[in-house]
């Protein structure tokens, strides 16, 4: 599954929205939307959020792959996806 993401820079967060609704909308990980927008608590009716657009591909990770495997290097992941977490059906950029 790979996908380029071509949306519109900005997001305007509805009455009921979430940040893993927002972020599953959007196809990126939450991970990089929390980095994207700072945020330290969960989304707001009517806050603006910026939404990251991509010349990376996304990606599901399957079971026995790794960072490494994916990215070049656990770094390299841990900068396009804003995490270290790693685990099979998440899904992440490639670099």
């Amino acid at each position: 599954m790979e996908l380029i993401l071509k949306h519109a820079p900005y997001y305007r967060v509805k009455r009921g929205q979430t940040l893993a609704l927002i972020a599953e909308t959007f196809r990126i990980p939450v991970s990089v939307l929390v980095k994207e927008n700072a945020l330290e608590k969960e989304v707001e009716e009517g806050q603006v959020l910026s939404i990251p657009a991509s010349r990376f591909h996304l990606y599901r990770v399957r079971g026995g792959e790794s960072k490494t495997l994916l990215c070049g290097s656990a770094a390299r992941f841990r900068e396009l996806n804003a995490t270290d977490c790693f685990y099979p059906g998440q899904i992440v950029f490639l670099g």
